[in-house]
């Protein structure tokens, strides 16, 4: 009987509270089923090369900064060539481009104030971006076309990139992670005038696309024609190099609002960079404090020949006490030698005047 009441009792409590709830939080399936939870959305290539995890959001420290790549760099060129697709090579723009033209990723337009946002009102239709650049297509049955031909990969000569340089309390370690990408088309150079005009085209998640890009391969380097790298691989390992153009701060200042010359962007960027590895050194306190740990026989042993090499005399260096005494008393035995030989020879003088005849001066009047 008691059990039976406290069952009643339970199931009147969850009632209630089922009814005490707002409307937009009560259950709102029919009586007799059940609900169960959806899966997660994974596409084929996120289950197939899966990448590292994303940026927790709880990090204690966290510097954002938009770095602007040049592709004519030796240590960008895998990003730009090949410049026209030869068989499975293509460079990073085509097979960007071929992605969203497919609908596999989706890009995300470029404001004025160049700020990022991957929201759903951010969408960039591809068809409006395709005739805003003069990108020629065709359309069929609603499915857009472009050929190889058309795809503008060879002016894509530059890239704006975002990075967040975080530390992991969770591991004590930083991390250097690219969080967007945006080509950039470099247009108006002729034979007039060599200053091309840069049009940044969209905004490309990195965390969306880095599972397509874990299938690109690349070329690591000149030295090296074996495609035994991937691009996720450079970019997950920094292998690109670029000038820091924008911080993230509380007034969305970029660099060239407040560096009035060249000197004084390079010295800002020089300072960023700085500030960057200062704190990387300084976090533990390695930057400030000694390094106390002791060292083992093998060091000691090799700090000990060092010493003692330095303690040596050189052969062209300066001469030993001992050769230098030996010197100085050379030089003041030759010295005194000299000396005495010109008092012989003055002495000599003086006795060969004494013994020659006298004459007066009054016979040699006469």
């Amino acid at each position: 009987m008691k059990y039976l009441l406290s069952l009643i009792t339970v199931t009147l409590l969850v009632a209630s509270a089922a009814q005490a709830q707002p409307a937009k939080r009560r259950a709102t399936t029919p009586a007799g089923t059940e609900q169960t939870a959806k899966p997660a959305a994974n596409d084929r290539a996120s289950l197939m090369f899966p990448t590292t995890a994303s940026m927790p959001e709880d990090v204690v420290w966290k510097r954002d900064i938009y770095r602007q790549l040049d592709l004519t760099k030796d240590k960008n060129a895998p990003m730009y060539y090949p410049v026209e697709p030869m068989g499975k090579q293509v460079n990073l723009f085509t097979y960007l481009f071929r992605l969203i033209l497919t609908g596999r990723i989706n890009a995300y337009t470029y404001k004025l104030d160049g700020n990022e946002s991957f929201a759903e009102k951010d969408k960039l239709a591809v068809k409006d971006m395709l005739e805003r650049y003069g990108i020629y297509y065709e359309e069929e049955n609603g499915k857009l076309t472009v050929a190889d031909s058309d795809v503008p990969s060879a002016e894509a000569t530059r890239y704006y990139i975002k990075e967040s340089i975080y530390m992991d309390q969770r591991t004590g370690t930083f991390t250097t992670k690219v969080t967007a990408l945006c080509p950039i088309l470099m247009r108006g150079a002729d034979e007039f005038s060599s200053d091309a005009t840069p049009y940044p085209l969209f905004w490309v998640n990195y965390d969306d696309v880095a599972p397509w890009l874990a299938k690109l391969p690349m070329m690591p380097s000149n030295l090296n024609n074996v495609t035994n790298m991937t691009a996720d691989d450079f970019f997950a390992m920094n292998r690109y190099e670029g000038k820091i153009y924008k911080t993230n701060n509380m007034q969305g200042k970029v660099l060239a609002n407040y560096c009035p010359t060249d000197s004084d962007m390079v010295a800002e960027q020089t300072r960023i960079e700085k500030q960057i590895n200062d704190f990387k050194k300084n976090v533990w306190g390695s930057g400030f404090l000694p390094d106390t740990t002791k060292k083992d026989s093998l060091g000691a042993e090799m700090e000990a020949k060092e010493e003692k090499a330095a303690k040596k005399p050189s052969l062209f260096g300066r001469r030993s006490k001992s050769n230098s005494s030996n010197a100085s008393s050379s030089t003041s035995t030759g010295t005194s030698s000299a000396a005495s030989n010109r008092d012989k020879v003055a002495r000599k003088e003086k006795s060969e005047a004494a013994d020659a005849p006298r004459v007066s001066a009054r016979r040699q009047r006469r």
